[in-house]
């Protein structure tokens, strides 16, 4: 194991402790971009954290998006300019507002009861991540609300990490890169980001979850809107007139019980997942999400889904049924497998750390899904965050500190190996 310098000045968790306290929570029904004035709060700030320990270039745009440089060190010609990324906003899942954090500190394994309520109760026997942790400093919120360590701890990693760097020059790394998105939980954490001004040859999320993590695969990902279209009539007078697009809808719905769902898939199964429901006798609508881990997979699913809608509006006549496909996101593997050397350096950085790599596939999606697709190979290292978006959400601040051993690594293993 590669030792480094001790961290010094603000520690990762003093800062991890003032993010979570601001309300950054994203709104998928906003036109705007950020979708939330709120989270500008935030982001203004991490410029100005950036400016204090010495980034000069520190700058947020009007989208949100906040870039800084960590100059080079070294002079060794030939460095690639590597970056990170972590998203400052939280999950519309659960609240996000008055986030109090308590620090659980030399956690002994009991079950951890949160006071603001005492219903929400962590324990080991229900979360297996948790007997990993005994000893540590186990973070937590106070029960009504989530954490936001999803994805405030990378945001405090990346912060610690770039102070390490700029208080030890005698640290050699080429030139690093930083950033800071709104948006990411409501799939719009890309849409503006400018990956030629943000100038690096790869990058890394720090968005991933527990110890020693390292995510290389995710699903691919769309959404679907089924819409079907009735006809409404006076119910005391609809014999032979009316066709209800409400149970248009319902007969629908109840034909996915041919297909995989999430609550009866893992691994790497993938599911369509039927999650807005609208509707009115002349017109309801369906919002799906659709993932399956490759792409060919995932139209195949949709071609199935569409069949079904088709069918069920031709059983009723008089109606119609219109459906919409908008792709969100890819499997990142496809780029990934084009790039190893970018994985590799992840791998070495983790066990230089000390740790245990732990590559995963993800039952989800990350802005390295985009980003990989925008000519930016992304992987998503782990930033410590456990039962994200939900009030049961914690993380280790140790953890923490592994994760800012790992960038200030990479940033090591890049300039010795260029």
């Amino acid at each position: 194991m590669t030792q480094i310098a001790p961290m010094t000045r603000t520690s990762v968790v003093e800062r991890f402790l003032r993010y979570v306290t601001y309300d950054t929570q994203s709104d998928e029904k906003s036109p705007t971009s950020p979708s939330t004035a709120k989270q500008l709060v935030l982001l203004d700030r991490l410029v100005q954290e950036l400016h204090a320990i010495g980034l000069r270039d520190a700058a947020r745009d009007e989208h949100g998006v906040v870039m800084a440089t960590i100059p080079a060190t070294t002079a060794k010609p030939g460095v690639p300019v590597i970056g990170f990324l972590a998203h400052v906003d939280t999950s519309p899942e659960s609240s996000g507002t008055g986030v109090k954090p308590i620090v659980h500190r030399s956690w002994r394994g009991d079950d951890i009861v949160l006071p603001d309520d005492t219903s929400v109760v962590l324990r080991v026997r229900e979360i297996p991540a948790l007997a990993e942790q005994i000893g540590n400093d186990i973070i937590t919120a106070s029960g009504t609300t989530l954490l936001g360590s999803d994805n405030k701890a990378g945001v405090a990693e990346i912060v610690a990490a770039a102070e390490h760097l700029m208080a030890h020059p005698e640290i050699a790394h080429g030139v690093v890169r930083v950033a800071f998105t709104p948006d990411e939980e409501i799939g719009r954490g890309t849409a503006h980001f400018d990956v030629g001004r943000f100038g690096a040859a790869c990058a890394y999320t720090m968005d991933a979850a527990g110890r020693g993590q390292l995510e290389i695969e995710t699903f691919s990902a769309d959404a679907m809107t089924v819409v079907f279209h009735g006809v409404n009539a006076h119910p005391g007078f609809a014999k032979n007139r009316m066709v209800n697009a409400i149970k248009l809808a319902g007969e629908f719905l109840q034909r996915l019980r041919e297909g995989g769902s999430p609550e009866t898939t893992e691994g790497r199964e993938g599911f369509v997942h039927p999650y807005v429901l609208e509707g009115s006798v002349e017109r309801a609508s369906v919002r799906f999400i659709v993932r399956d881990f490759s792409t060919s997979g995932l139209h195949e699913r949709e071609k199935r889904l569409e069949a079904m809608a088709h069918e069920t509006a031709a059983a009723w006549p008089g109606s119609r049924v219109e459906v919409r496909i908008e792709e969100t996101y890819r499997n990142m593997k496809e780029i990934l497998d084009r790039h190893p050397d970018v994985v590799d350096k992840a791998r070495r950085a983790i066990r230089r750390a000390g740790l245990e790599v732990r590559e995963t596939s993800v039952r989800g999606g990350t802005d390295g899904s985009r980003l990989c697709f925008m000519g930016l190979p992304t992987p998503n290292i782990f930033a410590g965050e456990n039962n994200f978006h939900s009030r049961y959400e914690w993380v280790s601040a140790q953890d923490m500190e592994k994760a800012v051993e790992v960038i200030v690594h990479l940033c090591r293993l890049w300039e010795e190996e260029s």
